[in-house]
C-alpha cells in the first residue's frame, strides 16, 4: 500500500521538491517551454509537475492523479486547479520531440544553475544501465529478437546481464551540474560512447581548451587518448589499464595537420596544444589520486535511480526514456544546485 501524499512543511523532502518544482512558476522557465515547442503551457507545465512528483515519491502516476483529485492541500502545493488524467499526462508527453524536451531541461539548468566560471574545469562522465521491466525470467528473449527492438541485452558490474539502454552522464566537477547526457543501446560499448558523449559538448558548446575530462577504465583506448586532444582539444584523464605503454601512448601526442592551414595562428594553436599535452602528461602519472573525483558520480546515479525512481522502467522505446530520463536529469540537477552536493548527503538522500 503506498502511503498517502500529504505536503508537510517540516518534511526535508517535500521542501526540497517545493523549490525544485518553483523553477516552472518562473518566466524564464516559461519562455524555454515555448520556444522548444513544449505546449500548451496550461497542459504540458501541470503534466511534468505530476511526472515529477510521482517519481519524487516512486509513485505510479495514476496514484498521484488520485492523490491529487482527493487532496486540496495537494493540488495548492502544484499550484495548479488543472488536474490531468493518466491519459492525458501520457498523451501530453507523447507529443514533444525527444531532442527538443531534452534541450529544454538543459536550458532550464543552464538558467537555475551557477554560470560558468573562468579558466578551464573538470567535466565527469559515467554511464550507468536503464533496466526496462521485461520479465525475461518467464520468456527467454534471445539477442536474435531484440534485433528490431530499441533496447538490448546488456551487462554492468551493479546489475549483471539486463535488458534495455544505456545512459551517459557528463557532470561539472565543481557544482556536480548536469551538463549534456545520451541515451544509447545496452550493447553499445563505453570506448564508442567517449567520443559521442565530447561531440556532444563540443555541440553545445560547453567544453573549451584545456578543459578536464574525468573517466573510468571503460572507456579506455589509446584512440580516445588521441582524438581528445586532437579534436576535441581536453585533457583526457580516462583512467588507464594495467596494460597501458605510455611510451606508446606519449607518441601519440602528435597536432592535427589542419592547425598549419593558412588562416590559421599556426603559433598559438601549437602551443595551445602544448599545454594540453602537458597537462595530460602530468595528470595521467599521478591518475590515481584523482578516483575520489569521478567516484562521485556513482552517488548522483544512486540518487537518480534509488530517489527518482530510474531503478526500474515500465518504457519500451527509446523517445519516451529519453523523456523520463531527461527529467531524472533535472531532478538530480536541482537537488545539487539547492546544495547537496557532498557524498554523504547524495547517499543519505538516496536512501
Amino acid at each position: 500500500m503506498q502511503p498517502p501524499l500529504i505536503p508537510l512543511n517540516e518534511d526535508y523532502k517535500w521542501k526540497l521538491l517545493s523549490e525544485i518544482l518553483n523553477v516552472f512558476d518562473s518566466r524564464a522557465t516559461r519562455q524555454i517551454l515555448s520556444r522548444r515547442g513544449i505546449l500548451p503551457l496550461q497542459k504540458s507545465i501541470p503534466a511534468i509537475k505530476i511526472v515529477l512528483l510521482s517519481m519524487f515519491f516512486s509513485s505510479d502516476i495514476s496514484y498521484v492523479v488520485r492523490e491529487i483529485e482527493e487532496r486540496e492541500s495537494l493540488r495548492g502545493f502544484l499550484k495548479t486547479n488543472t488536474v490531468l488524467t493518466e491519459n492525458q499526462i501520457y498523451s501530453t508527453l507523447s507529443k514533444y520531440d525527444p531532442e527538443e524536451f531534452i534541450g529544454f531541461i538543459i536550458d532550464t539548468l543552464n538558467n537555475a544553475c551557477p554560470k560558468r566560471k573562468r579558466g578551464s574545469r573538470g567535466i565527469i562522465i559515467d554511464s550507468t544501465d536503464i533496466n526496462l521491466q521485461l520479465n525475461w525470467n518467464a520468456k527467454k528473449i534471445s539477442k536474435k529478437s531484440l534485433e528490431e527492438k530499441e533496447y538490448k541485452w546488456g551487462h554492468s558490474t551493479h546489475r549483471g546481464f539486463f535488458i534495455g539502454m544505456k545512459l551517459t552522464l557528463a557532470l561539472d566537477h565543481s557544482t556536480l551540474k548536469p551538463l549534456a547526457f545520451l541515451i544509447n543501446e545496452a550493447n553499445v560499448a563505453e570506448p564508442k560512447i567517449y567520443p559521442m558523449i565530447l561531440s556532444e559538448l563540443k555541440r553545445k558548446r560547453i567544453t573549451k581548451a584545456g578543459d578536464i575530462i574525468f573517466a573510468d577504465r571503460g572507456y579506455y583506448s589509446y584512440e580516445n587518448y588521441a582524438i581528445s586532444i586532437k579534436e576535441f582539444k581536453v585533457v583526457p584523464l580516462i583512467f588507464p589499464r594495467k596494460n597501458c605503454n605510455f611510451r606508446k601512448l606519449f607518441n601519440m601526442m602528435a597536432y592535427p595537420l589542419n592547425i598549419f592551414d593558412s588562416k590559421r595562428d599556426t603559433n598559438a594553436e601549437i602551443s595551445v596544444y602544448k599545454r594540453i599535452i602537458a597537462k595530460f602528461k602530468e595528470l595521467i602519472s599521478d591518475w590515481k589520486n584523482f578516483r575520489k573525483v569521478r567516484s562521485i558520480i556513482e552517488d548522483v546515479f544512486k540518487l537518480a535511480k534509488k530517489a527518482y525512481s530510474m531503478e526500474n522502467l515500465h518504457r519500451y522505446t527509446k523517445r519516451s526514456v529519453q523523456k523520463y530520463c531527461s527529467l531524472a536529469v533535472l531532478l538530480v540537477g536541482m537537488t545539487v544546485n539547492i546544495g547537496i552536493r557532498k557524498k554523504k548527503d547524495l547517499q543519505v538522500l538516496a536512501e
